[in-house]
């Protein structure tokens, strides 16, 4: 299911982008209901969508028929939180939302390989852990910025995901009591991603009981402004071999930005041998 959503969600973003002529600095897109092309729960997406409404980047929505696929459009703007979030000296990655409906589908790929919790890293607005909580895991958000973190408390009077203001590299995990978390986390290897990871990995490996029950997601990009990764994986293979860690699975999914981009965000899973 999670790779027939994903490939089904690629088709719709291409669909939108096409058709597209508003002038909003983001965009994106949530199915209606449950259809044959996106058989998710309309529980799961009233939840998804109330994420949306209730969320201070988004400013209007409408109606929108794309392809089969009755959608709501919602549109946003980030800047007043990129450039909040640019401030921080120890932040590693400026505020750049993937879509909900990706959220929802690497939250997915978590329940699916039954990690009990989601711990997302350089959280932004939340909206990952947020899903995971949708489909029923425990999940919690770690983010560097207080006024994302701010805008992610007002959210959780939907659900509770459990937000932290605290820098990743540098919090205790230990106080989470975690048995089989994965973590997914912010940043493009090239843009600070590296070191976060790194230093993320580091406090885990520390702690015996999880070095081997814990999952990772990396957000990859093949976009040719970037020096290669000699290991390739989209810019992480180097860290996964540095980490012994065994790639498992990559799944392309839509992202703010790579809305005007052929090809999607790769997302890059892994796990700790």
């Amino acid at each position: 299911m999670v790779e027939h959503l994903a490939k089904n969600l690629v088709e719709l973003k291409k669909e939108f982008s096409k058709m597209y002529d508003g002038g909003s600095q983001i965009q994106e897109i949530i199915p209606k209901s449950k259809s044959e092309l996106f058989p998710i729960e309309d529980h799961d997406l009233k939840l998804l969508h109330e994420f949306a409404t209730k969320n201070p980047i988004y400013y209007d929505s409408f109606e929108k028929t794309i392809g089969q696929t009755d959608c709501i459009v919602y549109e946003g703007d980030i800047n007043k939180y990129w450039l909040n979030s640019i401030q921080h000296s120890s932040s590693r990655a400026p505020f750049s939302p993937t879509w909900i409906m990706s959220g929802y589908i690497g939250a997915l790929f978590a329940k699916k390989f039954g990690y009990s919790e989601v711990i997302d890293i350089g959280s932004g607005d939340g909206r990952i852990a947020f899903c995971a909580k949708v489909l029923g895991l425990e999940s919690y958000s770690i983010e560097i910025d207080d006024v994302l973190v701010e805008l992610q408390k007002q959210l959780t009077a939907i659900l509770d995901f459990r937000p932290f203001c605290a820098d990743a590299v540098h919090f205790d995990y230990l106080s989470l009591n975690l048995t089989h978390p994965i973590f997914f986390i912010g940043g493009l290897a090239q843009m600070g991603g590296i070191t976060l990871s790194s230093g993320v990995l580091e406090k885990i490996y520390s702690i015996p009981n999880l070095r081997k029950n814990s999952g990772w997601v990396f957000a990859g990009t093949h976009s040719k402004k970037y020096t290669p990764d000699p290991k390739n994986k989209a810019g992480w293979g180097t860290l996964i071999e540095k980490n012994n860690l065994k790639y498992v699975q990559t799944i392309s999914l839509p992202t703010v930005w790579t809305f005007h981009e052929p090809d999607e965000t790769p997302y890059i899973f892994a796990v700790s041998r």
